[in-house]
């Protein structure tokens, strides 16, 4: 039965950790906080314990669960396939999926290298002739404060934009006792602040702007080159105290200048070894006629400097970003009543389902996070040789929707 016959969108997740219960979340209450012409049925679960899996799939509310994600991506039962898992399997299911005619959300970023990138934008472009439908989950582009910030921007409030300064802090890695989880090993994850988290801040302030950034300078660190892993892994070195150490293969931060197409310039940083940080996403932006700031940990905020007020009345102002015209508020509570993270998460949802439904091509696409595939690339190779000026090259489609 189509999906149109039966109004469900029938949802097979890969992965139940982190960005899996994220998502759970959204799935279970998208329907509730939006009116659509779709209604998601969480089918199936997927993770290779099956103790683990089985007990996620009660917890986070799906109807089953199975061990091997190419049993999900060949049931029938299964409309779309989301993709939570590390990265470095992100480009083998997502590729599959789509030659099994599923739709796919694919957790940000894309891939671990611009050639596994690549190869999935050209699958996505051959499913979309068959009316298959591709997102991936920068979900920070659906918090109403950033929406609204893009507006404000398009809208031409801040004038010529002329700097952007992006930030992205945490701490949760500062221990050198922290042990080597999968986004601390480059065959995992591809890199580490520097794709983990300032993946995220370069493709909200291309969002935001409307600009794509040209050219980097870069440098990268890590700070602590081994970590301890179980003692009965093999293969690896030893401390004085028989415990196993492996090494730290990624980046612990990442910082860069950078050019954008539109003429403005800009630095971003990306640590996860900042102290008293936990989650400290800052974004500002100045031009000719104003600046606007967002701060994740004030998500319901903007600080908006207007410059075209007499001195007397000038001064940076707080927008509460909880009326009902804010971008996806109407769904949710009174003015004053504010959201939280796991809200851009469902946010995403709705912007799916509406866009399977309506069969368009919901945003970010793949050829949008392949562009900050590529930015990630020339950050690399410009920290690799000396902080070298790199051009970033660029994909041919528009840099957001």
């Amino acid at each position: 039965m189509s999906i149109n016959d039966n109004k469900e969108l029938r949802v097979g997740m890969v992965g139940y950790a982190f960005m899996g219960a994220a998502h759970s979340q959204a799935w279970r209450t998208v329907n509730r906080a939006f009116d659509l012409p779709l209604r998601v049925r969480m089918a199936a679960v997927c993770g290779r314990d099956e103790a683990k899996v089985s007990e996620a799939a009660d917890k986070l509310g799906w109807d089953g669960y199975v061990t091997d994600w190419r049993e999900l991506i060949a049931r029938d039962d299964i409309d779309v396939i989301d993709v939570c898992t590390p990265g470095d399997s992100h480009a083998e299911i997502t590729i599959a999926a789509l030659a099994a005619g599923k739709h796919v959300m694919c957790e940000k970023p894309l891939a671990n290298s611009v050639a596994e990138a690549r190869a999935m934008v050209d699958a996505a472009a051959a499913a979309r002739e068959s009316g298959i439908r591709t997102l991936c989950g920068f979900n920070y582009r659906r918090v109403p404060a950033a929406a609204l910030m893009r507006q404000m921007v398009a809208a031409g409030r801040l004038g010529v934009i002329r700097h952007v300064r992006a930030v992205y802090l945490q701490d949760w890695i500062t221990d050198p006792e922290f042990p080597l989880v999968w986004r601390l090993q480059q065959e995992r994850a591809g890199s580490g602040a520097l794709g983990d988290i300032g993946a995220h801040i370069i493709d909200l302030t291309q969002y935001v702007t409307g600009q794509r950034i040209t050219g980097v300078s870069a440098l990268t660190e890590t700070f602590i080159k081994e970590r301890p892993i179980p003692a009965e892994a093999s293969g690896l070195a030893a401390t004085g105290n028989g415990q196993a150490v492996g090494q730290v293969t990624v980046d612990d931060a990442a910082l860069f200048t950078a050019r954008l197409s539109g003429g403005a310039i800009a630095t971003y940083e990306a640590s996860r070894f900042a102290l008293g940080r936990k989650n400290g996403l800052r974004i500002e932006i100045n031009g000719s006629l104003g600046s606007l700031v967002f701060d994740l940990e004030r998500l319901n905020e903007l600080e908006f400097y207007d410059g075209t007020k007499p001195s007397a009345e000038q001064g940076f102002n707080r927008i509460l970003v909880t009326e009902p015209e804010h971008p996806y508020l109407a769904a949710w509570w009174p003015p004053g009543h504010i959201i939280g993270y796991e809200h851009s998460f469902t946010h995403q949802m709705r912007d799916f389902v509406q866009a399977v439904a309506e069969g368009v091509d919901p945003h970010p696409s793949f050829e949008e996070a392949l562009g900050v595939q590529l930015v990630l690339e020339a950050v690399q190779s410009s920290a690799a040789s000396g902080s070298a000026w790199t051009q970033v090259a660029q994909p041919t489609v528009p840099v957001a929707a």
